[in-house]
């Protein structure tokens, strides 16, 4: 027992110091971060605090300006990069005079200062959970500092809940603290300290993950036989599959008012992964009922998104197909936008793929990944690879040219190598061990009658 807690104090140990050492280099940059959708968030937030519209907006705008005066000059487009040459007065009367244009043009309600036009607006407007968590950090240390913490305290939310997911899959410690640095190294960490809803939405995401390997998953080995290095945490082991249920369904909800869109996509591309699964283990005469009922779970929460989204008359597919195309509505609406929107994606697609050519990071972890699954058994993989095809569909949404450079909406998409790449660090999970198992004494001689195989534990579902 003592051996135990004392190998559990040391992943507690090693969880801290990544926590640590992603902190101290996040406080090298704590302003600087702002894209030009941040105001909209911050403005919301004061709003949310109480302050006027006027007020909410006046107070990001200085804050947007300010942030870009000390935000890198590298290419990055969805970034806030100020234009050349513009100071932060110029910044803020420029926006200044944006948001009395839009007032005299009809965008006089809403939580959000009137930046744009009111439609656009309206997308905003249709995350709250995003401002709402910003309100006490906020109104506790300030628009900048505030704006850090909350981003810092998404991003080791997410990375936990990626160390757990390993863990309760059975990965050992090592890999459990390999799939946290990794999570909180690649974009997946980038893209959660920078104040917008995706980093929310990612964190959120991570804990559905968990919950669908805690539904799915067989309990863990206790005996140290699995070759996994370690027994999983004790919350690990202890959690069952209610909990797995309440997380998924908990996180696809919190993510239906922080960027529903993510969540009806991560919830479809789930069933639709699960659903598979479930498929593959009927044919091979394997218990298959688990997955069919998580991916049952899964296909009820995507048809709850979508009909709840439409009941509130938050804004749709086609009404981002025509944000698109329309330059934010500002041109009129096309009668029918999906030819042009498949267009725009072909030449969207052809131009990430042309951009992974060139910078070949993420190819090589996909490909790190995909031989992780083709050695590898686990029940997060399926989980891992829905997360993935999450994050395709989302930027598929978007075949925005401006996004070329960004991962904030391809993000999900990070989430495969950061789950599935720890797994080889462990051995291989090994099928029937061909030798017999020796008999055993019983007094002074031994036990007649058969002698059974050893098994390992049964794949998890």
């Amino acid at each position: 027992m003592p051996n135990i807690r004392k190998k559990q104090h040391l992943g507690l140990i090693g969880m801290l110091l990544i926590a640590v050492a992603f902190t101290g280099l996040q406080l090298t940059a704590v302003t600087g971060r702002a894209s030009p959708d941040a105001k909209n968030y911050v403005s919301y937030a004061l709003s949310l605090s109480g302050e006027s519209r006027e007020e909410a907006g006046r107070r990001a705008i200085a804050y947007s300006c300010d942030s870009g005066q000390h935000a890198s000059l590298s290419p990055v487009p969805w970034t806030n990069r100020k234009a050349v040459g513009e100071s932060e007065e110029q910044c803020v009367r420029r926006l200044n005079d944006s948001v009395a244009y839009w007032s005299r043009h009809g965008n006089t309600s809403g939580m959000t200062a009137p930046f744009a036009n009111q439609r656009f607006m309206a997308i905003f407007e249709a995350r709250p959970g995003y401002p709402l968590f910003l309100v006490p950090f906020i109104a506790v240390f300030g628009i900048t500092w505030g704006l850090w913490l909350a981003g810092l305290v998404i991003a080791l939310a997410g990375s936990v809940c990626v160390l757990l997911t390993l863990r309760a899959a059975g990965a050992s410690r090592r890999a459990g603290l390999a799939g946290q640095a990794l999570y909180l190294a690649l974009p997946t960490g980038t893209v959660a300290m920078n104040p917008l809803s995706d980093g929310l939405s990612l964190a959120l995401g991570t804990a559905v993950v968990l919950g669908c390997v805690l539904l799915l998953r067989d309990r863990p080995r206790t005996d140290g036989a699995s070759g996994t290095g370690g027994r999983p945490g004790s919350w690990a082991a202890a959690a069952g599959p209610r909990t797995g249920a309440a997380l998924i369904a908990g996180g696809l909800v919190l993510m239906f008012l922080v960027r529903y869109s993510q969540a009806l996509l991560l919830a479809a591309a789930l069933a639709g992964v699960l659903l598979v699964r479930a498929g593959w283990l009927r044919r091979k005469r394997r218990q298959f009922t688990p997955v069919l009922r998580a991916a049952a779970l899964c296909a009820g929460l995507t048809v709850c998104i979508y009909a709840g989204a439409h009941l509130l008359g938050w804004p749709m597919g086609e009404d981002s197909a025509q944000d698109l195309l329309t330059h934010h509505y500002q041109r009129p609406d096309l009668p029918n936008p999906w030819p042009e929107f498949f267009v725009q994606e072909g030449v969207f697609w052809s131009a990430w793929l042309r951009r992974q050519i060139t910078s070949p990071v993420l190819p090589v972890l996909l490909a790190l990944s995909v031989w992780a699954m083709l050695k590898r058994r686990s029940v997060v993989l399926p989980i891992a690879l829905a997360a993935g095809a999450a994050g395709l569909l989302n930027q598929a949404g978007h075949p925005n040219l401006g996004q070329l450079y960004g991962y904030r909406l391809i993000v999900f998409l990070w989430l495969l190598p950061a789950l599935a790449i720890p797994l080889l660090l462990d051995r291989p999970a090994r099928g029937a061990s061909p030798v017999p198992a020796q008999p055993e004494k019983v007094g002074g001689g031994q036990r007649d009658g058969r002698v059974g195989v050893a098994q390992q534990p049964r794949e998890g579902a």
